[in-house]
């Protein structure tokens, strides 16, 4: 079992040392650790923020488990050398096509989120969100039009094929939870969503016990807030899928407890905290490692196959918090180290 350790920048370094200290609590049999530079470390040590040698030890591994890019300092370099290019060089390249990002309110937590605390109980969707098409990898530009207008133009497609794997992907997830998905459009003005709900529709015929849904991206918003607790498994596009993944992150309180997986097809997966790298606190110990941590017990049971231990690790993490062990971001003062070892401590 050998997982490439991608730390990256800002806090991803501090969260990720808590997440490689619970794989090596387990003790499991032939896990190798292989560590790699990515992002704005990457950039000033080898010149480039996905270096050769970083993609030949990802591509050697069964899994990542991966920290956080970003770095202010970047900013003025051109984009392809920019810290977020390696998380997107990476989905490119070993092809990590299917987002899957979980939200549920743990017990105790209701009160962090603006939302009344008896909707947000209710709180426990997956969303899965296709990574590798729509309009970020379309084709753009800016043009000047005959009356010397300036116009930026961005591209938004999917080819049929590109829709049926995703789609095989998310009734798969609906088939271990409660066999519900709702898939994600606006097929009401989008020839791209149209062409989208009709091949979801097609492999519905595969998964007869699932119950699918449809819904228009706006009213999908709404819903989010107004009765989240509807939802099993979210389908949807690369762009709406960003935007609903956040909101629905916040509807659980903090984003310092999502965790989430980048699948290929098979079972290779990149795994990482939703949080970004969070310069102003990095190096101060302060930022809380637990959506890390519940990111290497995905890595554990979709890319491994070990699902009694990523329930341990979830389970450890949810008697932490209920003993209340919290991180700043939950309104507590429990550093990153002090989070990391309590988790420890309840494994």
């Amino acid at each position: 079992m050998r997982i490439a350790v991608f730390a990256g920048d800002g806090i991803g370094p501090e969260v990720t040392e808590q997440a490689v200290r619970v794989l090596q609590a387990l003790e499991l049999p032939g896990l190798e650790l292989v560590e790699g530079d990515v992002g704005g470390v990457a950039y000033r040590k080898h010149g480039h923020p996905l270096p050769a040698e970083t993609l030949e030890i990802a591509r050697s591994a069964d899994a990542i488990l991966f920290g956080a890019v970003g770095d202010f300092s970047c900013d003025h370099l051109e984009r392809h050398l920019r810290p977020e290019q390696a998380i997107l060089g990476l989905r490119k390249e070993l092809g990590l096509f299917a987002n899957l990002r979980p939200a549920r309110v743990f017990p105790g937590l209701e009160d962090l989120t603006t939302l009344r605390e008896e909707v947000a109980a209710t709180i426990d969707l997956l969303i899965v969100r296709e990574l590798n098409g729509d309009v970020y990898f379309g084709e753009k530009g800016i043009r000047t039009l005959e009356d010397g207008r300036r116009q930026g133009w961005d591209m938004m497609s999917y080819a049929e094929d590109e829709v049926r794997r995703i789609a095989h992907a998310a009734f798969q997830a609906a088939m271990t939870r409660s066999k519900k998905l709702c898939s994600v459009d606006k097929a009401n003005v989008l020839e791209t969503s149209q062409l989208w709900r009709d091949v979801v529709i097609e492999v519905a015929k595969e998964y007869p016990e699932v119950e699918l849904s449809h819904m228009y991206v706006d009213n999908a918003a709404m819903q989010l807030v107004k009765n989240p607790g509807q939802f099993d498994v979210i389908v949807t596009g690369n762009l709406f899928g960003d935007i609903l993944s956040d909101q629905a992150s916040m509807c659980v309180g903090s984003i310092g407890l999502l965790a989430s997986a980048s699948l290929a097809e098979g079972s290779y997966g990149l795994y990482e905290p939703i949080h970004g790298s969070a310069p102003d606190i990095a190096g101060k110990g302060l930022a809380n490692p637990m959506a890390t941590i519940l990111s290497a017990a995905m890595l554990l049971r979709h890319s491994l196959g070990l699902e009694a231990e990523a329930v341990r690790i979830e389970a450890a993490v949810a008697k932490t918090l209920a003993d209340g062990i919290k991180g700043g971001d939950l309104g507590g003062s429990a550093g990153t180290r002090e989070i990391g070892d309590a988790v420890l401590a309840r494994l």
